[in-house]
């Protein structure tokens, strides 16, 4: 049964996708620009696994923010923080409970990504404009 908040469902998904891009696209802007300033990421070297990451979270980031190849954004996104998770906080132990090993970022952005894959990219967006055609 469809009531008054499915007809707000577009723009939630668009607010989702606009909100989850703008905070990966901060990652991305500390790693590579030191903005906002974060001591680990001091002398980064852009062809680093840190270097890569940033370059990835800017670009995903500013696709999503804009809805821009939303889709295509989404999948690399979702694999991104899948790896993010795996590579740099597994490690630390806690495998079942991200708390402890930091990873929570990354399993949250994992799964939001994956549901925008699916989703698409809600009203408000460059992907809206071009099918329109």
């Amino acid at each position: 049964m469809l009531d008054s908040r499915t007809n707000w469902a577009p723009q939630a998904l668009a607010l989702l996708r606009i909100v989850s891009g703008y905070l990966l696209i901060w990652h991305g802007t500390a790693k590579l620009f030191g903005i906002p300033h974060v001591a680990m990421f001091d002398n980064l070297q852009l062809m680093s696994m840190y270097g890569l990451a940033g370059i990835i979270e800017l670009i995903v980031g500013a696709l999503l923010i804009v809805g821009l190849f939303t889709r295509s954004a989404a999948f690399v996104g979702s694999g991104f923080g899948a790896a993010a998770y795996f590579i740099g906080h597994v490690p630390k132990g806690n495998f079942f409970l991200p708390m402890l090993n930091g990873g929570e970022t990354a399993i949250l952005f994992c799964f939001v990504f994956f549901y925008l894959i699916f989703a698409g990219p809600g009203c408000f967006s460059l992907d809206g404009l071009r099918n329109k055609n």
